[in-house]
């Protein structure tokens, strides 16, 4: 019998908890937002942590002198702190895959929702009963509008197919990280400047990982580049945008709307939040980060977590299928796959 710990219970994975129990093991749920204090007693005799969006910070990796391996069920691991489990040879690995094209619909849905101003559509609808063909209702198409990806990576690349070959939109790309070859593939003509590309955009939509160099990578002068008739679109991290940039950009109409399926600080507000006045305004789409949030999705998640898991139980090399430098740094206890 190990003892595990799973944190952001809120996120039910129902099939990996009964697994893991069903074999003997103790599982403990924490809530999201439990503390740094908390959260280092509960893994103190813990042999696997498994986490989605709380901090894993050293000094929790510190408290867990058992600790076996961290599997994010999921695929962002900004909130790791992998040096210091690579330090302890402690095997941290995400689910990489698991919602890749279900991201892209997500991202082309919050797109549609902005061009045909669904959400004024609806409120007015809820208020009235029916409204008439005027001008304050009037969308725009999809076809014949560019659309700038700011990252080409898995789901960048889906985006990119989806919008060119679906819906007749010119897609352009920004990845510094990224081989001439990923452009190509994608049908997303490369551009080396990231201000260019946002000049050039009807849409914009953020696909890149959080990193030290991505933080903050949309702020002030790059949202001045946009079109005031352009689109913010953001489905990785709140903190690759600048919020507090993004709300005067929005205030001032200098951009025409965004949609938001992540936050710096989540779980979002009504009031007092740094975003509450976003709510009020129908050219803003936000979702409770649930872009991810499907019935096929989530059970390619469940399956691949609970297989990681076992892997960290049992002993053997935990798979890491991501290509993020952050992970290949790793080299006990893990073996690296494409």
């Amino acid at each position: 019998m190990a003892r595990i710990v799973r944190t952001n219970r809120e996120l039910e994975v129902p099939r990996v908890d009964a697994a893991l129990r069903a074999v003997g093991h103790e599982l403990t749920l924490l809530p999201d937002g439990v503390s740094e204090e908390e959260l280092a007693h509960a893994v103190r005799e813990a042999e696997l942590l498994l986490m989605c969006y709380t901090a894993i910070t050293s000094r929790v990796i510190a408290s867990a002198p058992l600790l076996k391996g961290i599997v994010k069920y999921g695929v962002g691991i900004d909130a790791i702190d992998i040096e210091a489990a690579r330090v302890r040879g402690i095997p941290v690995v995400n689910v990489p895959e698991y919602a890749e094209e279900t991201v892209a619909e997500g991202t082309m849905a919050l797109m549609l929702a902005l061009a045909k101003k669904l959400k004024p559509i609806q409120r007015a609808m809820d208020d009235k009963g029916w409204i008439w063909p005027a001008a304050q209702w009037l969308g725009i198409d999809l076809a014949g509008k560019t659309l700038g990806l700011v990252g080409i990576g898995r789901i960048g690349a889906k985006v990119a197919r989806m919008a060119g070959s679906g819906f007749r939109m010119r897609v352009l790309a920004f990845d510094p990280h990224a081989d001439a070859a990923r452009f190509t593939e994608a049908g997303a003509p490369r551009r080396t400047e990231l201000r260019a590309l946002l000049a050039e955009s009807d849409f914009v939509s953020v696909h890149c990982v959080l990193n030290a160099e991505t933080r903050g990578l949309i702020g002030e002068r790059e949202l001045a580049a946009m079109k005031r008739s352009a689109f913010l679109v953001n489905v990785s991290r709140g903190a690759i945008v600048d919020e507090a940039a993004l709300v005067r950009a929005l205030q001032e109409c200098r951009i025409a709307g965004a949609a938001l399926d992540v936050y710096l600080q989540e779980p979002l507000a009504r009031a007092e939040h740094s975003l509450s006045a976003l709510y009020a305004m129908d050219n803003v789409i936000l979702s409770p980060h649930l872009t991810f949030f499907t019935q096929e999705a989530m059970a390619r998640l469940e399956a691949e977590t609970l297989e990681r898991c076992l892997e960290v139980l049992e002993g053997r090399p935990v798979t890491v299928k991501s290509r993020d430098p952050r992970l290949r740094t790793q080299t006990r206890g893990v073996r690296f796959v494409d």
